[in-house]
Protein backbone atom coordinates (compact mmCIF):
# COMPACT_ATOMS: atom_id res chain seq x y z
CA UNK A 1 0.00 0.00 0.00
CA UNK A 2 1.10 3.57 -0.52
CA UNK A 3 -0.27 6.27 1.71
CA UNK A 4 0.79 9.39 3.53
CA UNK A 5 2.86 8.42 6.56
CA UNK A 6 1.72 9.17 10.08
CA UNK A 7 4.80 11.35 10.57
CA UNK A 8 3.80 13.46 7.57
CA UNK A 9 0.28 13.85 8.93
CA UNK A 10 1.62 14.97 12.29
CA UNK A 11 3.95 17.42 10.54
CA UNK A 12 0.91 19.01 8.93
CA UNK A 13 -0.76 19.28 12.35
CA UNK A 14 2.33 20.91 13.82
CA UNK A 15 2.58 23.33 10.90
CA UNK A 16 -1.03 24.35 11.45
CA UNK A 17 -0.35 24.92 15.14
CA UNK A 18 2.66 27.05 14.34
CA UNK A 19 0.39 29.22 12.20
CA UNK A 20 -2.42 29.50 14.74
CA UNK A 21 -1.07 28.95 18.26
CA UNK A 22 0.58 31.53 20.48
CA UNK A 23 4.29 31.26 21.22
CA UNK A 24 3.44 30.35 24.82
CA UNK A 25 1.15 27.51 23.73
CA UNK A 26 3.76 26.11 21.36
CA UNK A 27 6.53 26.26 23.97
CA UNK A 28 4.41 24.60 26.66
CA UNK A 29 3.40 21.76 24.34
CA UNK A 30 6.96 21.23 23.10
CA UNK A 31 8.40 21.36 26.62
CA UNK A 32 6.07 18.65 27.95
CA UNK A 33 6.85 16.35 25.03
CA UNK A 34 10.60 17.02 25.40
CA UNK A 35 10.54 16.21 29.13
CA UNK A 36 8.72 12.95 28.51
CA UNK A 37 11.23 11.94 25.84
CA UNK A 38 14.16 12.78 28.12
CA UNK A 39 12.69 10.69 30.93
CA UNK A 40 11.78 7.76 28.72
CA UNK A 41 13.68 4.61 29.71
CA UNK A 42 12.81 1.65 27.46
CA UNK A 43 14.71 -0.69 29.80
CA UNK A 44 12.19 0.02 32.55
CA UNK A 45 9.23 -0.97 30.38
CA UNK A 46 7.80 -4.37 29.46
CA UNK A 47 9.33 -5.71 26.24
CA UNK A 48 8.72 -8.36 23.62
CA UNK A 49 8.74 -11.76 25.31
CA UNK A 50 7.35 -10.48 28.61
CA UNK A 51 4.06 -11.92 29.76
CA UNK A 52 1.12 -9.80 30.87
CA UNK A 53 -1.39 -10.60 33.57
CA UNK A 54 -4.95 -11.06 32.32
CA UNK A 55 -6.86 -7.79 31.98
CA UNK A 56 -10.35 -6.41 31.47
CA UNK A 57 -11.46 -3.65 29.08
CA UNK A 58 -14.77 -1.76 28.86
CA UNK A 59 -16.50 -1.06 25.56
CA UNK A 60 -18.47 1.99 24.44
CA UNK A 61 -21.71 0.47 25.73
CA UNK A 62 -20.26 -0.26 29.16
CA UNK A 63 -19.84 -3.98 28.55
CA UNK A 64 -16.63 -5.74 29.51
CA UNK A 65 -14.29 -7.99 27.58
CA UNK A 66 -11.76 -10.23 29.28
CA UNK A 67 -8.34 -10.63 27.70
CA UNK A 68 -8.71 -14.42 27.79
CA UNK A 69 -11.70 -14.08 25.45
CA UNK A 70 -10.01 -11.44 23.28
CA UNK A 71 -6.96 -13.67 22.78
CA UNK A 72 -8.77 -17.01 22.61
CA UNK A 73 -8.15 -17.52 18.88
CA UNK A 74 -4.72 -15.92 18.50
CA UNK A 75 -2.98 -12.55 18.80
CA UNK A 76 -4.60 -9.14 19.09
CA UNK A 77 -3.33 -5.64 18.32
CA UNK A 78 -4.00 -2.85 20.80
CA UNK A 79 -3.53 0.81 19.87
CA UNK A 80 -3.28 2.98 22.98
CA UNK A 81 -4.32 6.60 22.55
CA UNK A 82 -4.71 9.56 24.90
CA UNK A 83 -8.43 10.42 24.78
CA UNK A 84 -11.25 10.85 22.29
CA UNK A 85 -10.80 14.56 21.72
CA UNK A 86 -7.01 14.50 21.35
CA UNK A 87 -6.16 16.11 17.97
CA UNK A 88 -3.16 13.84 17.38
CA UNK A 89 -5.21 10.76 18.24
CA UNK A 90 -7.83 11.85 15.72
CA UNK A 91 -5.09 11.69 13.12
CA UNK A 92 -3.55 8.42 14.32
CA UNK A 93 -6.72 6.37 14.69
CA UNK A 94 -8.03 6.95 11.14
CA UNK A 95 -4.51 6.36 9.85
CA UNK A 96 -4.50 2.90 11.45
CA UNK A 97 -8.01 2.38 10.14
CA UNK A 98 -6.70 2.97 6.61
CA UNK A 99 -3.40 1.12 6.86
CA UNK A 100 -3.65 -1.88 9.18
CA UNK A 101 -7.32 -2.51 9.97
CA UNK A 102 -8.26 -4.09 6.59
CA UNK A 103 -5.37 -6.56 6.65
CA UNK A 104 -6.02 -7.52 10.27
CA UNK A 105 -9.73 -7.99 9.59
CA UNK A 106 -8.94 -10.29 6.65
CA UNK A 107 -6.62 -12.32 8.88
CA UNK A 108 -9.13 -12.48 11.72
CA UNK A 109 -6.84 -10.61 14.11
CA UNK A 110 -8.64 -8.25 16.52
CA UNK A 111 -7.64 -4.59 16.46
CA UNK A 112 -8.69 -2.44 19.41
CA UNK A 113 -8.13 1.19 20.36
CA UNK A 114 -7.65 1.66 24.10
CA UNK A 115 -7.53 4.69 26.39
CA UNK A 116 -8.14 5.36 30.07
CA UNK A 117 -11.27 7.33 29.17
CA UNK A 118 -14.49 5.99 30.70
CA UNK A 119 -17.18 6.23 29.54
CA UNK A 120 -15.66 5.58 26.15
CA UNK A 121 -15.84 8.62 23.86
CA UNK A 122 -17.62 7.55 20.66
CA UNK A 123 -16.40 10.70 18.91
CA UNK A 124 -13.43 9.20 17.01
CA UNK A 125 -15.57 6.32 15.69
CA UNK A 126 -18.38 8.64 14.63
CA UNK A 127 -16.08 11.26 13.08
CA UNK A 128 -13.87 8.86 11.16
CA UNK A 129 -16.01 5.77 10.65
CA UNK A 130 -13.53 3.55 12.45
CA UNK A 131 -14.01 -0.12 11.66
CA UNK A 132 -12.38 -1.29 14.89
CA UNK A 133 -13.80 -0.82 18.39
CA UNK A 134 -12.65 1.62 21.06
CA UNK A 135 -12.27 0.47 24.66
CA UNK A 136 -11.67 1.99 28.08
CA UNK A 137 -9.01 0.78 30.50
CA UNK A 138 -10.65 0.84 33.95
CA UNK A 139 -8.44 2.39 36.61
CA UNK A 140 -5.49 2.55 34.20
CA UNK A 141 -4.94 -1.15 35.01
CA UNK A 142 -3.50 -2.27 31.67
CA UNK A 143 -1.79 1.06 30.99
CA UNK A 144 0.00 0.85 34.33
CA UNK A 145 0.91 -2.80 33.78
CA UNK A 146 2.55 -1.71 30.51
CA UNK A 147 4.05 1.36 32.27
CA UNK A 148 2.45 3.68 29.74
CA UNK A 149 0.91 6.22 32.12
CA UNK A 150 2.44 9.49 33.25
CA UNK A 151 1.58 12.69 35.09
CA UNK A 152 2.10 15.99 33.23
CA UNK A 153 4.44 18.62 34.62
CA UNK A 154 1.67 21.18 34.92
CA UNK A 155 -1.04 20.09 37.38
CA UNK A 156 -2.90 23.24 38.44
CA UNK A 157 -5.61 23.16 41.07
CA UNK A 158 -9.02 22.58 39.55
CA UNK A 159 -12.13 24.52 40.49
CA UNK A 160 -15.51 22.72 40.57
CA UNK A 161 -16.98 22.52 37.08
CA UNK A 162 -13.75 23.60 35.43
CA UNK A 163 -12.80 21.55 32.35
CA UNK A 164 -9.62 19.53 32.81
CA UNK A 165 -8.12 16.22 31.70
CA UNK A 166 -9.39 14.30 34.74
CA UNK A 167 -12.95 15.29 33.89
CA UNK A 168 -12.43 14.44 30.22
CA UNK A 169 -11.08 11.00 31.09
CA UNK A 170 -13.62 10.42 33.84
CA UNK A 171 -10.78 9.47 36.18
CA UNK A 172 -10.53 12.63 38.31
CA UNK A 173 -6.76 12.45 37.80
CA UNK A 174 -4.08 14.14 35.72
CA UNK A 175 -2.66 10.69 34.91
CA UNK A 176 -2.80 9.96 31.19
CA UNK A 177 -1.61 7.20 28.88
CA UNK A 178 1.16 7.45 26.29
CA UNK A 179 0.41 6.34 22.74
CA UNK A 180 1.56 2.81 21.97
CA UNK A 181 0.94 -0.18 19.73
CA UNK A 182 1.13 -3.63 21.30
CA UNK A 183 0.73 -7.07 19.74
CA UNK A 184 -0.23 -9.63 22.37
CA UNK A 185 -0.05 -13.40 21.82
CA UNK A 186 -2.82 -15.77 22.86
CA UNK A 187 -0.90 -16.65 26.05
CA UNK A 188 -0.61 -12.93 27.00
CA UNK A 189 3.02 -12.72 25.88
CA UNK A 190 4.01 -9.44 24.23
CA UNK A 191 5.09 -10.03 20.65
CA UNK A 192 5.70 -6.35 19.84
CA UNK A 193 5.46 -3.10 21.77
CA UNK A 194 6.24 0.40 20.58
CA UNK A 195 5.44 3.13 23.10
CA UNK A 196 5.99 6.80 22.40
CA UNK A 197 6.42 9.42 25.12
CA UNK A 198 6.04 12.05 22.38
CA UNK A 199 2.42 11.94 21.22
CA UNK A 200 3.45 13.40 17.86
CA UNK A 201 5.69 10.40 17.11
CA UNK A 202 3.82 7.11 16.83
CA UNK A 203 4.19 3.70 15.20
CA UNK A 204 3.99 3.64 11.43
CA UNK A 205 1.94 0.90 9.79
CA UNK A 206 5.01 -0.79 8.29
CA UNK A 207 6.54 -1.29 11.74
CA UNK A 208 3.39 -2.93 13.05
CA UNK A 209 2.68 -5.15 10.04
CA UNK A 210 6.30 -6.32 9.97
CA UNK A 211 5.53 -8.18 13.22
CA UNK A 212 2.34 -9.76 11.86
CA UNK A 213 3.38 -12.40 9.33
CA UNK A 214 -0.14 -13.84 9.58
CA UNK A 215 -1.48 -11.00 7.42
CA UNK A 216 1.01 -11.52 4.59
CA UNK A 217 1.04 -7.83 3.63
CA UNK A 218 3.97 -5.75 2.43
CA UNK A 219 3.64 -2.01 2.88
CA UNK A 220 5.23 0.97 1.22
CA UNK A 221 4.46 4.46 2.45
CA UNK A 222 4.95 7.83 0.88
CA UNK A 223 6.57 10.61 2.88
Amino acid sequence: MSTKSLAARFAELQAERERTWSKEQLEKNAAQRRILVERFDPASRPKAGDKLAPFTLVDAEGGTIESTALLANGPAVLVFFRFGGCPACNIALPYYNETIAPALADAGIPLLAVSAQIPVDKGPTERHGLTFPTYGDPGYALGRQLKLTFLPEDQPAVQPGQPWIGATLGTDSYEITEPAVIIIESDHTIRFIDASPDWLARSEADAVLAHLPEVGVETSQAA
